[in-house]
């Protein structure tokens, strides 16, 4: 609780920290609130998205694709604390290595966790506005998509915090982050079968919240192998740890 308050009170008069932040939760309220007006079909897409209890797999597709700006917010605020002299300023007083990745990684799980209840919230909200079927068995039954987002964002983060402690520098430590994650991954999975390449990192994490309908997509185009959710829980956890693992051996090695 000390590293996590001592985190907080460095953030809490950080600008750019909340106007990430706020763009984060500004980009999910647009894209939920526009979709409800579109029509297909002369049906309003809102009355058949936000439907319980598939809702929850819809809105944590969605929202998976936000989990980069999340690693943004993170790599900007490991990278500035690099370029005060920050965390070499915090081992000098006293702080072990190991305590300065826990404090970082502590603060990937809250931010988390923010963006988890975010989409409690959001999810409660537009289901209880358009939902047909509002009992607490629909509501609930497939809320366990959230612990598996839960995941996923904190595994994308712990990635883009490695990227920060291995780069340093902001503007390169984004562009690494996005290239792996949407360029260098992707391209090595043409190269791997897909009993193989599923249990990517990347692919890992994709497969927590699969894309709504995707059994109707592989019927039209080749199917591609994934993971459950459940299934790839394992791994992702796995990921979390080695990410972290690397981070702390990172920087033991190397000069503040």
């Amino acid at each position: 609780m000390n590293l996590l308050r001592t985190e907080f009170r460095k953030i809490a008069p950080y600008r750019t920290f909340w106007v990430i932040l706020g763009i984060y939760v500004l980009l999910m309220l647009l894209i939920l609130y526009s979709s409800t007006s579109v029509e297909i079909n002369g049906k309003a897409l809102g009355n058949e998205t936000y439907q319980f209890p598939g809702l929850w797999m819809r809105l944590t597709y969605i929202a998976h694709f936000f989990n980069l700006l999340l690693g943004i917010l993170v790599i900007v605020l490991v990278t500035d604390e690099y370029s005060y002299r920050t965390i070499r300023q915090q081992v000098i007083d006293g702080l072990s290595r190991a305590e300065v990745v826990l404090s970082k990684f502590y603060m990937v799980v809250t931010l988390a966790v923010f963006s988890t209840v975010f989409l409690l919230a959001l999810g409660l909200y537009f289901g209880l506005l358009y939902s047909s079927d509002k009992s607490i068995n629909s509501m609930f039954s497939q809320v366990d998509y959230l612990s598996y987002y839960f995941v996923q964002a904190v595994a994308y983060m712990s990635l883009a915090m490695f990227f920060a402690f291995l780069i340093r520098k902001s503007g390169l430590a984004i562009i690494a982050f996005i290239a792996y994650t949407k360029i260098i991954e992707p391209l090595i999975h043409f190269k791997l079968p897909d009993t193989l390449d599923k249990y990517f990192p990347m692919k890992a994490l994709d497969s927590l919240t699969p894309m709504p309908g995707q059994e109707i997509f592989d019927q039209l185009t080749s199917p591609v192998e994934q993971l459950s959710p459940a299934w790839a829980a394992l791994p992702s956890l796995l990921y979390i740890g080695l990410f972290l693992l690397l981070t702390y051996l990172l920087l033991k090695i190397r000069d503040l």
